[in-house]
């Protein structure tokens, strides 16, 4: 059975829907971006704590967003911010200095040529200092509501193990999902599967036993489950 009739639309209808029961039963909380997204629904705060997020723990990455949106709430404000300042405010987050230039940096550029706003463009966001597809896709999912697919190491995992894919970058991943993954599922994709790569498929020695996907899947990688 080849790809265009094996993942239809009905089929990932099915994954979507028993993930989703599976997270709610089990009580998985939503990955830290969302949850800044669903609180200020505006792409000024997916950006800065998708920044943040990056080599960073979700727990770590939710405080930390927390801490610098109150003290920085809006572009004009970060851009006038000391690095330092930022540094300090998302630390332990990883690369915190790092991250507290960059922020800086990309506050200061769209003050300066985006009239203060952020622009709803993917190669525009891209353009941005240390930014790539995948803060620039949930920007466009989260901030904006544009469909763009976005792929990170969960995501990749996932659609590798069950067969969807067979690809070796989060790039590769992200082209051949526009292929054959309708676009209503563009947007939601990351935040399940990312809840369900910290909760059910784990990287090392993933949850099989509670998958409700587990007789469809190809376990490609596999080599240990529980």
């Amino acid at each position: 059975m080849d790809n265009q009739q094996q993942f239809d639309e009905a089929y990932f209808d099915k994954v979507f829907t028993l993930f989703s029961k599976e997270l709610e039963a089990s009580g998985a909380p939503l990955p830290s971006v969302s949850i800044m997204a669903e609180r200020d629904n505006d792409p000024y705060s997916v950006l800065v704590s998708t920044i943040i997020s990056l080599r960073t723990k979700d727990s770590v990455t939710l405080e930390a967003s927390r801490r610098l949106l109150s003290r920085f709430p809006d572009v004009d404000s970060l851009a006038d911010a000391d690095p330092e300042e930022i540094a300090e405010l998302i630390k332990p987050a990883g690369f915190y200095r790092r991250k507290g230039e960059q922020l800086k940096r990309i506050a200061t550029i769209l003050r300066d040529e985006y009239d203060s706003s952020i622009p709803p463009d993917m190669d525009r966001i891209m353009a941005l200092p240390g930014v790539g597809i995948k803060t620039a896709s949930l920007v466009l999912n989260l901030g904006f509501g544009i469909d763009a697919i976005c792929v990170d190491c969960h995501v990749h995992q996932i659609a590798n193990r069950m067969g969807w894919v067979s690809t070796k970058t989060p790039e590769e991943t992200e082209k051949a999902l526009r292929e054959i993954l309708p676009r209503r599922f563009w947007i939601p994709l990351n935040e399940l599967l990312v809840r369900y790569g910290q909760h059910v498929c784990l990287p090392v020695s993933p949850y099989c036993s509670r998958c409700p996907m587990a007789e469809e899947c190809a376990r490609k990688g596999v080599t240990r489950s529980r």
